[in-house]
Order: structure tokens, then C-alpha cells, then sequence
């Protein structure tokens, strides 16, 4: 029998199959997003093979937005979902981009600028376990692949809740747990063997990568997911998997 964790241990936190303590995830995460952001894109494409543009496409799909509404993409990264979120709601809407990290949001700020998207668009450096908006600010709500890099998930999706407005949506686009059968180990053997060394070769950064690979372990499982959305609130979840459940999108509504 495994003994009881001392009562004055301190709190730990996943960074990775490493356990850090709770305080000190949020600098290590902003580390590995500080390293990584220049070469953010193209390691999403060698990451995924170029699917994560298919990802985003299908998630943006499922907003519901309207022009003249109002979005908000959380750990926006280089901005690619909060460009689809700006053409969707068009000049007569607007959109606000966060993220936690200062590098990652000025990839995005660039990004949505050579778009041609300006006027509408707010930056913020912001929490996602403490988004400082007002309750039901938005109609829809995004984080795409931004989730696992949470430290207190529970209190990040209660966040969400509170500025979506009400009979509005959150979506989650996130790595999962995939259903790969016979495939698994040469998946297991890519995500941990070939994609830190790609991170080094592209990056000059084994170790973030490797890092983005083992969270991905670590992140819930789609059903596992599915009740923390419930249980902060959101009502008729759901979620699709999308490549073999590599990636998953969960999608709950506040009523």
C-alpha cells in the first residue's frame, strides 16, 4: 500500500512526466513557449504533418459565430484559430486574443496584422486560470491546444465559464488520448523519440519538445475531460475525435 502524502508536502504539478512543485509549472511552461515561439509553426506542421490546419478548420466550423458577435481565443499562440474567429464575426464584431506568454502573443499579433485584421482585435497577456474580462463577455469561446499546458484546469475551464455569455459555447481543441490499435507504439515512438530530435534539428530544443510531447500523456482522456466541462458548468458536451482521437475537440455550451 502506497503511504499517505504528508500533510505539509508540498503540492506538485505535472510538467511532463516530471513532477514540479504546483507554483513553479506556470514559469516552466512560459520558458518552453518563450523558446519554441519564433519556430511555433513550423513545428506544429512537423508535429502534425500539416493536419493541424484541417483541426482548426473543423473547430472554427463549430463556433456558431455571427458577424457583429463577440469571441475570445485563450493561449492564442501565432493566432492561426483567432484570424478564423476575426473573418467570422467581421468588422461589426470583435475578437480578444490572450495568452500567457509575451512572445507567443506578439507571434500572434503579427500574424492577425498581416492578415489584414486590425481595429477589432484586442491583445491581453492573461491566465487562463484568471481571464480578466467581465462575466458574459463572449459569445464563443476557444483554446486550441493550450489546455494541457494549464496548471489548474479545473479553475481555468470555471474561467471560461464565466465570460461566456449565456447560450454561448466553449470549444476545446486539444491532443487526446488516440485509438490507434496495432499503430500505437509507432505513434508512442514518433511523439517521444523522433519529435524531441526534430525539436533540435528545427529549434536548436530537444527539451521542449519533448516536453509538448510527454503533457500530451498527461493531458485527460476525452470522457475524463467531458465531466470537468460538466462539472464547471457546461451543459450538452460533446466532443469529436479527430485523426484517430490523436486530437480531440470538446465542445460544451453555457445555457
Amino acid at each position: 500500500m502506497m503511504a499517505a502524502q504528508p500533510e505539509d508536502a508540498p503540492r506538485l504539478a505535472d510538467f511532463g512526466y516530471e513532477q514540479v512543485p504546483w507554483s513553479d509549472k506556470k514559469a516552466r511552461v512560459r520558458g518552453v513557449f518563450d523558446s519554441v515561439a519564433s519556430r511555433y509553426d513550423l513545428m506544429n506542421d512537423v508535429m502534425s504533418g500539416g493536419l493541424h490546419r484541417l483541426w482548426k478548420r473543423f473547430t472554427l466550423a463549430k463556433t456558431g459565430l455571427r458577424p457583429g458577435q463577440q469571441a475570445l481565443d485563450v493561449a492564442a499562440g501565432s493566432g492561426d484559430i483567432a484570424v478564423g474567429l476575426a473573418r467570422r464575426v467581421g468588422r461589426s464584431g470583435r475578437v480578444a486574443v490572450t495568452d500567457i506568454n509575451a512572445a507567443m502573443l506578439e507571434e500572434g499579433r503579427a500574424r492577425l496584422l498581416n492578415a489584414g485584421l486590425a481595429g477589432n482585435i484586442d491583445y491581453v497577456l492573461a491566465d487562463a486560470e484568471a481571464l480578466p474580462f467581465k462575466d458574459a463577455s463572449f459569445h464563443c469561446v476557444t483554446i486550441g491546444f493550450g489546455l494541457r499546458n494549464v496548471t489548474d484546469k479545473d479553475r481555468a475551464l470555471g474561467s471560461l465559464y464565466r465570460v461566456i455569455k449565456p447560450g454561448g459555447r466553449l470549444l476545446v481543441l486539444e491532443f487526446s488520448h488516440a485509438q490507434l490499435g496495432p499503430l500505437a507504439p509507432l505513434y508512442e515512438l514518433y511523439s517521444l523519440q523522433v519529435l524531441p530530435r526534430f525539436g533540435e534539428w528545427l529549434a536548436g530544443d530537444a527539451e521542449s519538445y519533448r516536453y509538448l510531447a510527454e503533457s500530451i500523456r498527461r493531458h485527460p482522456d476525452q470522457e475524463t475531460l467531458k465531466a470537468m466541462m460538466e462539472r464547471a458548468g457546461f451543459e450538452r458536451c460533446e466532443y469529436f475525435n479527430l485523426t484517430a482521437g490523436i486530437v480531440a475537440l470538446h465542445v460544451g455550451f453555457k445555457l
